[in-house]
């Protein structure tokens, strides 16, 4: 049975994702064959991977990031659970990278016991076939209110006996009451998995830090195995909102303008990332629809409530805002649910999204309409792209100036979004996607060779 470690964090968005993937790039680098795992993951940023009969699965972003930070090829096991909220009390299950009905708040304690048995075996099987797991966890395992069918982070810690390691975000302040807090509120046998800390995101001397950590190392008996610093050329394919931030152009660029509508259950949203990285580009995530009009790019992204972010949009004016670009010449680009927006006519017969029957006109700059089923349609295509939806779109996909598709991804593809920039915006690319993912993995690998004790880590975890 090859070995485990648990990267928990003192709150959500603290780095636990970072730091996995960093771990699972320098193992990788020592001739270890490592296995990232996150037992149970609520985002609507996802990926479509090759299941173990071949067919397609569906999978957290993060964990096929670490899996290609590992050199692992990505698979449903490295996360059995896969949660993607379609409003603030229910979410649309993906289990083993197929869907599986829904879980509301009110039944969710109750369906816990069989999502953590399919959690339990699937990282078993990763283990029994991979030198080291490295597991992340998932908020905080302090959520006490949580503890008792707890399967992501110390109920995993426990059923694997595997060692623990609880990363904080120090650039928000309160790091040393948070790492001791996080600890004092677990019992003693969570408490005895705890090996110790990680800093993550500091920005300025190391030196003063040293005097806090090690009076923390007293107080818990506890060492803090690393420093990692702020980078600022360090981002990653997120796995929430919480990271939802625009990539500025170049300084003294020629700018064109990228307006991406933030929806509210907006999900792949990694999908413009690419956008990002192209010097002559500012991709910003908007709102408001004055945000709208002086905008080169208008793009309507994914999301998990088409219908229901359709009727936000008309609340906030931003559909008048949308027509108004697309009537003046100027490009509009839709990803799945954003392509769906755009056409004439959505329909709900089965409830899929939400109550039976429902429907609604689109912004009508699309010839198409869109009828949601039962099935899911999950695809990868190449060299780059895959689909995840249950709407099923007739109709063409163009018209003048305005495009839609419901093929997540294609914009990683060099060529096809190089295409595109010199066809809407008449801006010639000068970024390579897949180089730029390698580099911040190196990157990535390199901070953590250099500022986290490894040794020490790859001790505790034998």
């Amino acid at each position: 049975m090859g070995a485990a470690l648990l990267v928990a964090g003192m709150t959500s968005d603290a780095g636990k994702s970072v730091v996995t993937t960093g771990l699972c790039r320098a193992f990788a680098r020592r001739g270890i064959r490592v296995a990232p795992f996150k037992a149970q993951n609520m985002s609507n940023n996802s990926m479509v991977v090759r299941g173990p009969d071949g067919a397609p699965g569906e999978i957290g972003r993060a964990q096929w990031v670490q899996a290609v930070a590992a050199g692992a090829e990505p698979e449903v096991a490295m996360n059995p659970v896969l949660l993607k909220p379609g409003s603030d009390r229910r979410s649309h299950v993906v289990l083993m990278g197929q869907p599986d009905g829904e879980v509301s708040a009110r039944n969710w304690q109750d369906g816990r016991a069989r999502l953590a048995e399919t959690a339990f075996t699937a990282f078993d099987d990763l283990r029994s076939r991979f030198d080291l797991v490295v597991a992340e966890g998932a908020g905080s395992p302090a959520e006490i209110n949580l503890r008792a069918t707890d399967y992501v982070n110390m109920g995993l810690a426990r059923h694997g006996d595997i060692p623990t390691i609880v990363v904080g975000d120090i650039d928000r302040g309160g790091w040393f009451a948070s790492a001791y807090g996080t600890l004092m509120l677990l019992d003693a046998a969570d408490q005895a998995l705890v090996k110790g800390y990680v800093v993550n995101k500091f920005r300025g001397d190391v030196g003063l830090l040293r005097p806090g950590l090690a009076d923390l190392e007293q107080r818990t008996g506890r060492p803090t195995y690393g420093v990692l610093p702020w980078h600022p050329d360090l981002w990653l394919d997120s796995e929430d909102a919480l990271d939802l931030a625009g990539r500025r152009a170049a300084p003294g660029a020629t700018t064109r303008r990228v307006a991406v509508v933030r929806l509210p259950r907006i999900s792949n949203f990694t999908d413009v990332d690419a956008l990002g990285l192209e010097p002559d580009l500012d991709v910003e995530f908007v709102s408001d629809p004055t945000r709208l009009a002086d905008a080169d790019l208008v793009v309507l992204p994914g999301t998990r409530a088409t219908l229901a972010d359709l009727a936000w949009l008309r609340s906030r004016g931003l559909d008048l805002a949308i027509q108004r670009h697309a009537r003046a010449g100027r490009p509009v680009l839709g990803i799945c649910g954003g392509c769906q927006m755009l056409g004439a006519r959505i329909e709900d017969p089965e409830g899929i999204e939400g109550e039976a029957g429902a429907a609604a006109d689109g912004l009508g700059l699309l010839d198409l309409t869109t009828r949601f089923g039962a099935e899911k349609r999950l695809a990868l295509h190449e060299p780059a792209g895959y689909e995840i939806h249950h709407g099923r779109i007739t109709g063409p996909t163009t018209n003048g100036t305005v495009t839609g598709t419901m093929v997540h991804g294609s914009l990683e593809d060099d060529a096809a979004r190089a295409a595109y920039l010199a066809d809407a915006l008449g801006v010639v690319s000068a970024a390579s996607f897949p180089a730029a993912r390698a580099a911040r993995l190196d990157l990535l690998g390199d901070l953590v060779e250099e500022h986290l004790d490894l040794d020490a880590l790859l001790e505790l975890t034998r």
